[in-house]
């Protein structure tokens, strides 16, 4: 058994770090389009160098010497940042690692390689025309999709290939492929974690985050990457208030995804917390307003688009061509607009702890249903990043965790908070997994 699939990273302690690098680097090699770069030589040194200090009784970071991936938008120094995509091949390389690829490697940790995602991170279905589609390993018999943006980086960890996965979270990039494949994503406060040295998608919305197989190692990563680490305290979930949001988060939900956030609610009832309907009306105003991926993006590849359209995916060109038509007078219109919103939407979740949701409305659906249809692709994306998009234009934080069955289809339940209350929806998430392990 791969030692890299345990639930949490303090397991791996009894392990060789080199092992565990070689098992990783083995496994990454045999696979197709989860990757798009190796770095076997600096993997290899980075657990070799932890084995070493830890035999010298030196005491190491808990990330020390352990496999981690980056999803190929973020800089490393010396090579060209594709971000999913060809048309950048000829562009200068990074002249620097990005600020948390930095962090990262301060604490020991062994980057294993790049991982393949959407290009420029425009879709939460994880479809790559250039470099093909990781595959979601949560189904043996039918190819489904991963989720997107950050797709390599989730299947990176469903897989074993690596302990956690940084990725970026513009509409749901981390969550949605997180609930697909059935492991933990969380997407801080966007400020609390520097994005420089990555392509954006939306300057606004654009959050760098982790991925990982449990709560407590996003917070150990979450330490690591953010510019303020967070002492994250055991809450008891007895008594918790948590807030489902009626409005547009429970529409349209496929069976098997009603049934486990339905079983989930009971368990967490069970526990003791205190499960409350709420109608939140503000979020039918969303739709409206989570315009900014567009016309930002635009910006940012008007250039390209000019002269090397062909060269992109159709979808992703379209997409970005609609934030073309946005008025410099719309736009700020928008950011005051949304100002306005969080305010509002901030005092109305002040008397709960968090507000809990199905990540996605929808299981991961075939890979080859929405390559044959545009219709399809289109349906599926907007479904997807409905719920944990919303989340982004809040401003603020929100960690999917499992909630699925064991052999069924992977569930993600979503608990979610306003700006800077990273401490404590990390500490209820952490508290709502316990309780649906048990």
């Amino acid at each position: 058994m791969n030692p890299l699939t345990s639930k949490s990273i303090p397991a791996l302690d009894r392990y060789s770090r080199h092992s565990l690098v070689d098992v990783c680097l083995e496994e990454a090699e045999k696979t197709q389009s989860i990757f798009t770069r190796l770095y076997p030589d600096a993997a290899r040194a980075a657990g070799e160098h932890a084995d070493a200090m830890r035999a010298a009784g030196v005491e190491i970071s808990p990330l020390a010497g352990l496999p981690v991936s980056i999803k190929d938008l973020v800089d490393i120094a010396g090579e060209t940042t594709m971000a999913g995509s060809t048309v950048l091949r000829d562009a200068p390389p990074a002249k620097a690692d990005a600020p948390v690829v930095k962090r990262l490697r301060i604490a020991g940790a062994a980057i294993v390689g790049k991982t393949n995602m959407t290009e420029f991170a425009f879709s939460g279905v994880g479809l790559n025309p250039h470099y093909g589609t990781p595959v979601n390993p949560a189904d043996s018999t039918v190819a489904r999709i991963p989720g997107g943006s950050s797709s390599g980086a989730a299947v990176s960890v469903a897989t074993g290939l690596c302990v956690a996965a940084i990725g970026s979270d513009t509409g749901g990039s981390i969550r949605i492929p997180a609930a697909l494949c059935g492991i933990v994503g969380f997407k801080p406060t966007a400020r609390r974690v520097p994005s420089a040295g990555t392509i954006p998608l939306s300057t606004t919305l654009d959050t760098i985050c982790a991925m990982t197989r449990s709560v407590e190692d996003c917070i150990l990563v979450d330490s690591i990457i953010a510019d303020n680490a967070l002492s994250i305290p055991d809450l008891p979930l007895a008594g918790l208030r948590l807030a489902v949001p009626s409005t547009l988060m429970l529409d349209a939900l496929d069976p098997h995804v009603a049934a486990s956030f339905s079983a989930a609610l009971s368990r967490l009832s069970a526990a003791g917390a205190k499960i409350i309907d709420m109608p939140f009306t503000l979020l039918d105003e969303a739709a409206d307003l989570n315009k900014f991926s567009g016309a930002e993006s635009f910006a940012w590849h008007r250039g390209l688009l000019a002269n090397r359209e062909a060269e992109y995916d159709a979808r992703v060109a379209k997409r970005i061509r609609t934030g073309a038509a946005m008025s410099a007078a719309d736009y700020i219109d928008l950011h005051r607009k949304r100002r306005e919103w969080i305010t509002r939407m901030e005092d109305a979740l002040g008397p709960f702890d968090s507000l809990i949701m199905p990540t996605t409305p929808l299981v991961a659906p075939p890979i080859a249903e929405l390559e044959a249809s545009e219709d399809a692709f289109f349906k599926a994306n907007g479904l997807l990043l409905r719920n944990p998009s919303t989340i982004n234009l809040l401003d603020g934080c929100a960690v999917s965790v499992p909630c699925h069955d064991e052999g069924t289809l992977p569930v993600g339940l979503m608990i979610a908070g306003p700006a800077m209350a990273d401490r404590k929806v990390l500490a209820v998430a952490r508290a709502i997994e316990s309780a649906l392990q048990s």
